[in-house]
């Protein structure tokens, strides 16, 4: 599942947010360097949630919100990128790999004392397969349109049928199980869309992971306790996660979080590459250590809106709609991309021209032989002529119907890095005669126009990326509720879109990975060939943290062993 991101690489620092203090009031002044006493970890987030209900996260501030209270039967190691066990502490394949037979945890127990059981994973697959409710596991989870079948003959088995074997089976299924005991009742009655919105007291939610929650306070915080009830021991039998609770505030404006951080009122912080050379200067003083993780597994790109359903009204076609399904104006729009001015100017040069949807972390499968679109001004000119936008007059170019070239561009607020990369596209296109009116939206309501509203032109956004490729099908497929130009299709509205569709099939058929990877190298080169989507750059990433902080390793692919993490006593 990929997910709307504020950053692109949320996971590396972001793995709980929780606190074991009682917060009075709505601002939080916690006196530096009292991690040993409390073992709370302060982070920052640049957004509030949409929601708390796990099955319906589709952007990173969520995501992040509920990113520990669920777990799932299998969790993948950051270090390996292998499964291991999860909620399930053991599983076996039969019938060719058509069928999977997981063994859950007898000890495991939501946090308010009900035990975790095979009922609470039918009812989770049971919601996912639902078509009234708007997910994205679902179609990382469908196989050849069909969904995975699921029983239970005990209270502690799950027997899980395949149509065929599955390849990415052991990635798809690590969906966060969420309690039937609580919300069964809610989807009987068709309320489950309005389950576990961000008005839901902290008490109601009710978790299996490592942290529960205790306060949320809108455009402040979000605090969580360690959840005494939480399966896992370290290694000689103790309670886990070793910290008590964490503290995730809501910090709008990046530089902000950055004196936030250096003041000593959060742990952990992601600086963006300006920041990186004077934390590397300052890290003795201030007491941190600042760690390169690697390039970035998301994606940030620009996408042009092709969404019929927003420029066709009453049978009249907004001329808009004729431009960004127009391979030509997309050819010169990917040609006046300045990656390398962006890489020096808004990354200080802490980054790397993106190619493909696919980050080069992913050694398999990235494809290695996509030719990047070179910085042409003039060639983008050119291209423009020859398809018949010329110039109206000084300044100002039309489409061949004579309608000035202007349209919208709009990236999540609070981001100074996105706010030069659009300053710089607007200003190359102004060169060409195109006309751009720069909006930058708060994210919640960037999101909502995204998903819900359609009504965008053009937009820089991030997605999160992950190893299994099959997991993007909300993204890739023309059905999926993230494909962002055209969402949710009911059928391909495009001959590639419809190729795309078939390799995300075909490409789960073979179950050798190397084997595997020609199917996805095929869908990175239509993308990069059909410009739904251009690419820009992928940063460099850092992190730096607290010197006392002990067993935090993060990796490109997220944090290790989040719940060992402690503050050394002082």
């Amino acid at each position: 599942m990929r997910v709307f991101g504020t950053r692109l690489a949320t996971a590396i620092a972001a793995f709980a947010v929780t606190s074991a203090m009682a917060l009075a009031g709505c601002r939080v002044n916690r006196p530096p360097n009292d991690h040993a006493t409390t073992q709370t970890l302060y982070q920052s987030t640049i957004s509030d949630p949409r929601t708390f209900n796990p099955i319906l996260v589709t952007d990173s501030a969520s995501a992040q919100a509920v990113g520990d209270l669920f777990e799932g039967l299998i969790r993948i190691n950051p270090v390996t990128t292998l499964p291991e066990p999860g909620l399930a502490q053991s599983w076996e394949l039969g019938d060719g790999g058509k069928t999977i037979t997981f063994h859950l945890r007898r000890d495991v127990k939501w946090s308010d004392g009900v035990p975790f059981t095979a009922r609470d994973v039918l009812f989770t697959m049971r919601v996912i397969y639902d078509p009234k409710i708007p997910n994205s596991s679902v179609f990382s989870m469908t196989v050849d349109g069909q969904p995975i079948k699921a029983e239970a003959p005990d209270d502690y088995t799950v027997v899980m049928r395949l149509p065929r074997p599955f390849a990415p089976i052991f990635y798809s299924i690590g969906f966060g199980i969420i309690p039937a005991h609580a919300l069964e009742a809610a989807y009987a009655a068709g309320n489950f869309n309005h389950t576990w919105g961000i008005d839901t007291p902290a008490d109601k939610l009710v978790s299996i992971g490592a942290y529960r929650m205790d306060r949320y306070v809108a455009a402040q915080l979000i605090a969580f306790k360690r959840n005494p009830r939480y399966w896992m021991r370290d290694e000689h039998g103790g309670q886990l996660p070793r910290l008590h609770g964490q503290v995730l505030l809501i910090v709008p404006d990046q530089n902000a979080q950055y004196l936030r951080f250096k003041g000593g009122q959060t742990d952990v912080y992601s600086p963006r590459p300006e920041e990186v050379y004077g934390l590397r200067e300052d890290a003795d003083r201030l007491k941190v250590t600042l760690k390169k993780v690697g390039i970035d597994t998301g994606s940030l790109f620009f996408a042009f809106n092709r969404n019929p359903r927003h420029y066709i009204q009453k049978g009249v076609t907004d001329p808009r709609y004729r431009w960004f399904t127009d391979l030509n104006f997309m050819r010169a729009m990917a040609h006046a991309i300045d990656k390398r001015g962006i890489i020096n100017l808004c990354f200080r040069g802490l980054a790397v021209p993106a190619v493909s949807d696919v980050s080069p972390e992913n050694k398999i499968f990235y494809d290695p032989n996509l030719k990047d679109y070179d910085y042409d001004l003039d060639l983008a000119r050119k291209i423009l002529d020859e398809a018949g936008y010329r110039m109206l007059r000084p300044g100002v170019r039309g489409d061949p119907e004579g309608h000035p070239l202007v349209f919208n561009l709009t990236t999540n607020s609070g981001v100074a890095v996105r706010d030069q990369m659009c300053a710089i596209f607007k200003q190359d296109l102004a060169s060409l005669g195109i006309t751009v009116n720069y909006r930058p939206l708060e994210f919640v309501t960037l999101v909502k126009a995204l998903d819900s509203s359609f009504d965008w032109d053009c937009v820089l956004i991030g997605f999160t990326g992950g190893l299994e490729p099959n997991d993007g099908g909300d993204f890739l497929r023309s059905s999926g509720n993230l494909h962002l130009w055209n969402p949710s299709q009911p059928k391909p509205a495009t001959p590639w879109e419809a190729e795309i569709d078939h390799l995300m099939d075909e490409g789960t058929t073979v179950m050798d990975q190397h084997q595997r990877a020609p199917y996805y190298w095929r869908i990175q080169e239509i993308l990069h060939d059909q410009l739904p989507i251009i690419e820009t750059v992928r940063q460099i990433d850092y992190v730096a943290y607290r010197n006392t902080l002990e067993n935090y390793d993060p990796t490109v692919w997220g944090l290790d062993k989040p719940e060992w993490v402690q503050f050394r006593a002082q």
